[in-house]
């Protein structure tokens, strides 16, 4: 979309009842909202959770029918807002590419989003790095804190894919260059730092958080931010950040964006402090959680929901025939032939992530996004079988018309939300013991038999016992293709087993992180990645990041 097609960021928040004066600016078209404004007003919204069955590689457009959805409900005069994560810069010069919507439906300025954006990845990377130099720091000066370099626990990150940085020795090159030490990168989306900040209210609740994040562990408990001191500047790192951003879609529709956790191996949400912001400036607000139901969905409403007091409505699965086909054995390669056998072998995955959502108390309607060369036969195939199961549905080709193709989809939520309750209730306690946890959301969620554990995996849930650690929520890392940790059973696999080779701990965060499968926190780059699509011309106009 051109820049002059764009409305001034002052016009997009005055939708929302905002003035000038009460964002700011960066430039003409972001903004950011200051947390004091967000907290201003009662939260008076309906909440929309966005999500999908186990997606394809080049994905199934959650994003894209958060915003087409977004833009529908304000053709029909609805307050309505999207509240969406930020793109990393991983996937965008990776495989998926950017993570604005696309067509008709986007987030825009696109191109600004899906690279540096308002610096709210470089703030969080900062931190993360700092903490990782202030550690290091600590054992070359003759440790006070009794950390054993082998037990460190805290890595670096950064915002790119990149396989070789995954495992790597630092402190090499003599006495004064530091301790030498084996440790690693993970891509900053997976940083606890990033899940802090998504998870915390406010400053106060940011430094609380940082301040309980661990960075190696003892014979006698762990050793936290808190014993180093570090809390502080972190949070001075972090306080810009924190604040939500306010940009617009094609149709110039509020959009509120912060945060970015990847759903595959963090939790998959935009920020509370972005979600307050919509439930507290519009009537009915949009979000989405990364990836498939199975992973974006569940610690939505396990993690983010119930730390926040959320009370979602309603949960809209995107499906499209091509993920269908694909679960039905077709080759991606092929999955935009028709194939009437392989829709019928593949419709299994979305009956699962449909019981899954209802489970939870949930209204569940599913929006199926169109694509050009899907035919009349197979739609009305798929909503005829959503139908004989009391599902409703919607297509919605909000690609290729934004709003206006998305109009059936929005009248379908304006009903559901007017005659359906939601009665929402989380997977589990607080109080359950973690391997009741892992093992309620394999079986019941995933669809496992069981859950077996690996020796470092074991080692990890005897230390958490040990030091009284049984409070805290389960954030599950494993391949988003497969509701299974094997990425190539597609479908709805049974009687397979969950295998976890390690548990990371997330206690700032809330959570611990079983490494289900060959899971890595780091990506890498495919062999053609979109990186090589990039152009830049003389004056500077950037092409190619989609």
């Amino acid at each position: 979309m051109a820049r002059e097609s764009l409305w001034p960021v002052a016009d997009v928040a005055a939708q929302i009842g905002l003035h000038s004066t009460d964002i700011v600016q960066l430039g003409s078209f972001k903004a950011k909202i200051p947390l004091d404004i967000v907290y201003q007003n009662p939260r008076r919204a309906k909440l929309i959770l966005m999500t999908s069955i186990n997606p394809t590689p080049p994905g199934e457009g959650k994003t894209t029918m958060s915003v087409g959805l977004a833009q529908a409900l304000r053709r029909l005069g609805v307050s309505a807002t999207a509240v969406l994560r930020e793109p990393s810069m991983g996937p965008t010069f990776g495989m998926k590419g950017g993570a604005t919507g696309g067509g008709a439906s986007q987030v825009e300025p696109s191109t600004d989003i899906n690279l540096h954006f308002t610096g709210d990845f470089h703030a969080i990377t900062a931190a993360h790095n700092l903490l990782a130099a202030l550690v290091d720091n600590e054992i070359f000066h003759g440790s006070r804190l009794a950390v054993n370099p082998s037990r460190i626990s805290w890595k670096r990150v950064l915002d790119v894919n990149d396989r070789a940085l995954r495992h790597v020795v630092v402190g090499l090159g003599g006495p004064s260059q530091g301790v030498p030490r084996e440790t690693g990168f993970d891509i900053t989306a997976a940083s606890e730092v990033m899940a802090v900040l998504t998870l915390s209210r406010d400053l106060k609740e940011l430094r609380h958080r940082l301040s309980q994040m661990i960075i190696a562990s003892g014979t006698s408990g762990f050793i936290t931010v808190d014993d180093l001191k570090a809390q502080d500047a972190l949070t001075a790192l972090l306080s810009d950040a924190m604040m939500p951003n306010l940009v617009q879609t094609s149709e110039h529709t509020p959009v509120i964006m912060h945060g970015g956790p990847f759903a595959n191996i963090a939790h998959g949400c935009n920020s509370i402090v972005a979600t307050e912001a919509g439930l507290r400036l519009s009537d009915v607000v949009i979000t989405e959680a990364g990836f498939g139901a199975d992973l974006g969905a569940e610690k939505f409403l396990d993690i983010k929901a119930p730390v926040a007091k959320l009370d979602p409505q309603l949960a809209v699965v995107v499906v499209t025939l091509r993920a269908l086909r694909y679960h039905g054995g077709q080759p991606l390669s092929l999955s935009s032939t028709p194939n009437q056998e392989a829709l019928e072998a593949g419709i299994g995955n979305l009956w699962k992530h449909i019981e899954n959502l209802q489970s939870y108390g949930l209204p569940v309607i599913v929006g199926i996004n169109r694509f050009h060369d899907d035919t009349d036969q197979e739609i009305q195939w798929l909503t005829g079988q959503l139908a004989e199961r009391a599902i409703s549905s919607a297509a919605a080709n909000i690609f290729a018309e934004g709003g206006q193709g998305g109009l059936a989809l929005g009248h379908l939520v304006q009903k559901t939300l007017s005659t359906k309750t939601s009665d929402f209730k989380p997977l589990y306690e607080e109080s359950l013991p973690l391997e009741d946890k892992i093992h309620r959301i394999a079986t019941r969620i995933y669809g496992a038999s069981d859950v077996e554990y690996g020796p470092a995996a074991h080692n990890a849930l005897t230390r958490l016992k040990k030091w009284n650690q049984e409070q805290l929520r389960v954030c599950i890392a494993k391949t988003q293709y497969s509701l299974s940790d094997n990425p190539a059973l597609l479908g709805r696999p049974k009687g397979f087993a969950l295998h976890v080779r390690d548990i990371e701990v997330a206690r700032g965060a809330g959570y611990i992180v079983p490494l289900a499968g060959d899971m890595i926190r780091m990506p890498g780059l495919p062999k053609d990645p979109a990186a090589f699509r990039v152009t830049v011309n003389d004056q500077g106009e950037i092409h190619g990041i989609k």
